[in-house]
């Protein structure tokens, strides 16, 4: 670990978690790393993002000058360290179970110019949601900027987690007459670096429009409960000698294959990002 977790102050108990994103659908931890190390994950970031759009289907729209990459564990040199954390591993249980697994590591960048996004949630509600009220994944999210009101801060809306609405586009996509109950619910976020938030990608919401000449990079861990099934979207891996190297406990959580050498994950170019396109 190149940088111990913040130890001035406790983290927040899961408990509290639990309630915001059974509540909000969003909540946070803020501090959890010290700026220097979101210094370095901004790094790899850019490396990746350097390497992604230099190549045919490394960077995915989405919508105008945004996108997205997912990117392999070892890409990261500080993956262990944030999904070791104590809170991103005490959140993940309380809310997944003891056995959840870690699917997608990814980023998005917003860069200048920016729009905002159609409202919208990451993927259609699974079934346990939409029968059960329960939870089957989190999206935890780090900046790699301290965000700032021109560069388009993330926008959600509260309690929009346990919309069920058929006259979703995609299942995913608010109509736009309906903007309005969104725009009235929003609140943005202003994270710096340091902070983790965990939301459910259920929630509504939506990029805005980044009037700065700065991109606003921000990472993606998204964790499962068992059999959610959104690994099947994602495509990470992790050679054999970065396997061997991990503790047991994050190895108790990570199902993706174990390869001799890593191949570039081609994004793919789902509806989400077609409608994104149109924003």
């Amino acid at each position: 670990m190149h940088e111990a977790a913040t130890t001035t102050a406790p983290f927040p108990h899961p408990d509290a978690a639990v309630r915001d994103l059974y509540t909000a659908g969003i909540t946070a931890c803020r501090g959890a790393f010290g700026p220097q190390w979101a210094d370095r994950m901004r790094e790899d970031i850019d490396a990746a993002f350097t390497e992604a759009r230099g190549r045919e289907g490394g960077a995915v729209g989405r919508g105008p000058h945004r996108y997205y990459v997912e990117i392999h564990p070892e890409q990261l040199r500080g993956f262990v360290d944030l999904v070791d954390h104590p809170w991103v591993r005490a959140v993940s249980e309380a809310v997944l179970g003891p056995d959840y697994r870690i699917v997608e590591l990814g980023f998005d960048v917003p860069l200048a110019g920016a729009v905002n996004q159609p409202w919208h949630r990451d993927f259609p509600m699974p079934e346990a949601t939409r029968n059960e009220r329960r939870l089957t994944s989190l999206a935890f999210n780090l900046t790699a900027v301290d965000t700032r009101e021109d560069m388009g801060p993330f926008e959600i809306a509260p309690g929009t987690q346990w919309d069920d609405d058929a006259r979703f586009g995609h299942a995913m996509f608010p109509r736009r007459e309906d903007y309005p109950r969104y725009e009235a619910l929003a609140e943005r976020k202003y994270p710096q670096r340091g902070d983790i938030s965990a939301r459910s990608a259920l929630t509504i919401h939506r990029g805005t429009a980044n009037q700065s000449p700065d991109p606003r990079p921000v990472l993606v861990l998204g964790v499962d409960a068992p059999g959610a099934g959104n690994d099947g979207h994602h495509d990470m891996a992790v050679t054999r000698e970065f396997w061997a190297a991990l503790p047991e406990r994050v190895r108790a959580h990570l199902g993706c294959p174990v390869v001799d050498r890593l191949a570039p994950i081609v994004q793919k170019h789902t509806i989400e990002g077609l409608v994104m396109g149109d924003a």
